[in-house]
């Protein structure tokens, strides 16, 4: 199932004119995502999964049954090709709404979303390199070493600000990442040496990445764009997207020495089994133990 660019405002819309109490409680189910500080993703793929259970069935979410609703996940499923995560986002929709209306016994009976445990994708150093000299831009190529040189998330790079990147302590400001934490990251040497080379020339404004608009932050699509005309230029056959050069870099760390709570550090995960799953990809040679005081004498490394 797909879903047009207007689709959802023309889907809350509709579920607001059509079905009886839902422009009411829609209010009150927006206004707590808002308290909760949600993202502005979930609060749409919220908002469309939940009114177009609304248009289905002319009711409330919180007046259809459990019955009802396995069925309906069923047949989009079955039937209409419901996509994995139109089917997570319902579900964690309708948990989010049956507990705002005081009804838990509702969102425990709801479908349980297995987390698949697969292991990430990873590129080689070489691989990188390869992606990273691919584009004929200097702020192509600038924007994709510096997503893997940070570790980044597709919005940390985006919301990067000129003025979060520090090179007299080499260092990157992230502000309000993932959780709403901010943290520092490292900036590579090499980007420290050709940063003022790169704002002579693509003069950003205000954003490091910015789009067609001076002062205005690129937008998703955009910098996906970028990766995948890299990547068909290289010939890699890997599915890559931008996380994949986040779970590279922390592989390459790994695989440089670094500790693992470092890594953990510098990714901000707040916690250190999602960042563990980088040992199983992770090429690292196992040392043999001995004592220090041999390595303290040059006797072992």
């Amino acid at each position: 199932m797909t879903f047009k660019k207007s689709s959802y405002y023309t889907t809350v819309a509709k579920a607001k004119d059509q079905v009886p109490g839902f422009r009411e409680a829609f209010s009150r189910f927006e206004e707590r995502l808002v308290l909760d500080q949600c993202s502005k993703s979930t609060f749409t793929n919220y908002s469309r999964n939940l009114s177009h259970l609304a248009l289905h069935f002319g009711r409330v979410p919180h007046a259809v049954t459990i019955e009802e609703i396995n069925a309906y996940l069923y047949r989009l499923t079955v039937h209409d090709n419901l996509s994995v995560s139109f089917f997570k986002h319902t579900v964690f929709a309708l948990r989010f709404w049956f507990r705002l209306f005081e009804m838990d016994a509702q969102a425990l009976q709801l479908p349980v979303i297995k987390k698949a445990e697969t292991l990430p994708t990873v590129l080689s150093k070489e691989e990188c390199k390869a992606i990273f000299a691919a584009p004929r831009s200097l702020k192509h190529r600038f924007l994709l070493a510096f997503a893997y040189a940070g570790g980044l998330r597709m919005n940390e790079l985006r919301m990067l600000k000129i003025v979060d990147v520090d090179l007299q302590r080499k260092q990157i400001h992230i502000q309000q990442g993932k959780g709403k934490k901010d943290r520092y990251v490292i900036l590579a040497d090499l980007l420290a040496s050709r940063f003022q080379k790169y704002l002579e020339e693509v003069k950003p404004q205000v954003y490091l990445f910015e789009g067609q608009t001076p002062g205005e932050v690129m937008g998703e699509r955009s910098i996906q764009y970028i990766i995948n005309e890299a990547v068909k230029k290289t010939g890699i056959q890997k599915d890559i997207s931008m996380h994949t050069l986040r779970h590279s870099f922390a592989t390459h760390l790994l695989e440089d020495g670094v500790d693992i709570y470092s890594i953990q550090r510098l990714l901000g995960h707040s916690d250190i089994r999602t960042t563990i799953v980088y040992l199983h990809v992770a090429q690292v040679i196992p040392k043999v133990a001995h004592s220090p005081l041999d390595s303290l004498y040059g006797l072992k490394r």
